[in-house]
């Protein structure tokens, strides 16, 4: 790998809350990048924006050998305040902890810068992320 960064712009999405959701994920690093994307027929909004997470460093983990992800630095974009703050100040997990386990096992020593970004503004990879997540909610209600 050339770059020694990798940024991940992640959303979720609900049709409904609780209701058919879906996420999405952009991975760049290099010059690729990556899209992810799935969704469940019953869920909430909040649940699709940790799996959004959860999925991104699951692939992170299939796609590169440890060595590798040690020496990398990883940056992770969220327009979920509820992620980034639990992340960076501490907040309780109260809820979904069966997520939270699985978000810490992935990140555990990885170097993840966690940053919040504005949603539906002007950054067009949380847009993208955006439209990715709706897209998949979109076709679990479509299944329902």
């Amino acid at each position: 790998m050339k770059n020694k960064t990798i940024t991940i712009y992640t959303d979720g999405s609900c049709i409904g809350n609780p209701g058919p959701g879906g996420w999405g994920s952009i991975i760049m690093y290099d010059d690729k990048n990556v899209e992810l994307s799935g969704g469940e027929p019953d869920t909430t909004n909040n649940r699709m924006e940790m799996m959004a997470v959860i999925k991104s460093l699951k692939w992170l983990h299939k796609e590169f050998k440890q060595d590798d992800l040690q020496d990398l630095k990883i940056e992770i974009y969220s327009d979920s305040n509820l992620i980034i703050q639990t992340i960076n100040k501490g907040w309780k997990k109260k809820a979904n902890t069966d997520l939270w386990a699985e978000i810490d096992k992935l990140r555990a020593w990885l170097n993840i810068t966690w940053n919040w970004v504005k949603a539906h503004h002007t950054n067009k990879y949380n847009n993208r992320a955006d439209i990715i997540a709706f897209t998949a909610a979109t076709k679990m209600k479509e299944k329902a």
